[in-house]
């Protein structure tokens, strides 16, 4: 039984990040219409007669999030009633069916009725967390099965610092790049690191100012995460989880800077802008991992722990 969970478990946190994917894919594409305004069915019918490129993508995507809602489901419901006794499990499978049906609802509002680029810019963030809680469970179901152990680290208030304020900004960060997508945005400033390296100065026009907003909330992360890697190398040497942790971040904040300029570079190219979606849905999950971590520490004084002494 614990097997089958597990592999239930990865496989929901694969078809997820394939509606994380598609969902990118089809605001990318200009998909979001594919299917005209008739939800669930696609232009009235089960499969549409005709199905351009558009309809395609919008259906494949709504396809795979249904998958994914059977998944989730039942993934939430066997984590529950074999193991509601861990500390986390009744609460991350509250939480993955709760924000996967709210995303489910917030896509089916946004073909019916519409929605303005604010409210649509949250979808994206409501099936991260969704995402997020399922990988969580993954992580929780190889815990028990003792394929790693951590359950005894010690984590000093400087690192909880780091860990709760850049996942909260890390949240709003995607929620800027989200914007960008549908404000249409994406192109707005054809340089880096200025809108105009020709013309330097303030932004003239909104789709200016949600680009370069985005693009200074993003460097400021980056550098954040610089910060707490470093701190994360000098003080957690003997706990591997962090340690190694934090390199991860600091890998997958790179890639996504990196991705994020050649989108510049390459007028968007869809591929880049796929692997920019990829990185940072990575990179939330692995600082709620840490967050759940810092929840088990039984350490709250200190502000490290040394290499050779624990806090």
């Amino acid at each position: 039984m614990q097997r089958s969970l597990k592999i239930l478990s990865v496989a929901t946190t694969l078809v997820l990040l394939f509606v994380l994917l598609g969902g990118a894919l089809v605001t990318k594409t200009d998909s979001g219409d594919g299917c005209g305004r008739s939800w669930p069915l696609c232009h009235g019918q089960l499969i549409p007669e005709d199905i351009p490129v558009e309809t395609i993508i919008e259906l494949s995507h709504r396809v795979v999030a249904g998958l994914a809602s059977i998944l989730v489901t039942v993934l939430a419901y066997l984590c529950w009633r074999k193991f509601g006794h861990v500390r986390e499990v009744k609460a991350l499978a509250a939480i993955s069916f709760f924000f996967l049906f709210a995303q489910a609802l917030f896509g089916a509002a946004a073909v019916i009725w519409g929605q303005s680029s604010f409210v649509l810019a949250l979808h994206f963030g409501v099936s991260l967390i969704s995402f997020t809680s399922v990988v969580l469970l993954m992580l929780l179901l190889f815990e028990i099965d003792k394929k790693f152990d951590a359950q005894s680290l010690k984590i000093g208030k400087m690192m909880k610092f780091h860990i709760y304020g850049i996942s909260i900004y890390t949240y709003f960060v995607v929620y800027t790049g989200a914007l960008v997508r549908h404000k249409n945005a994406s192109m707005a400033c054809p340089d880096f690191p200025f809108c105009s390296n020709k013309n330097i100065g303030l932004p003239t026009q909104i789709q200016e100012w949600v680009q370069m907003s985005h693009r200074t909330v993003a460097i400021l992360l980056f550098i954040w995460i610089a910060i707490a890697t470093i701190h994360a190398v000098r003080h957690y040497k003997t706990q591997r989880v962090m340690y190694w942790g934090w390199i991860i971040a600091f890998t997958l904040i790179t890639l996504q800077a990196t991705t994020g300029i050649l989108s510049v570079f390459t007028n968007i190219n869809l591929f880049i802008a796929l692997l920019h979606a990829l990185f940072i849905s990575c990179l939330f999950a692995l600082l709620s991992y840490f967050i759940m971590l810092s929840t088990r520490s039984k350490s709250t004084k200190k502000d490290a722990v040394s290499p050779n002494k624990s806090a």
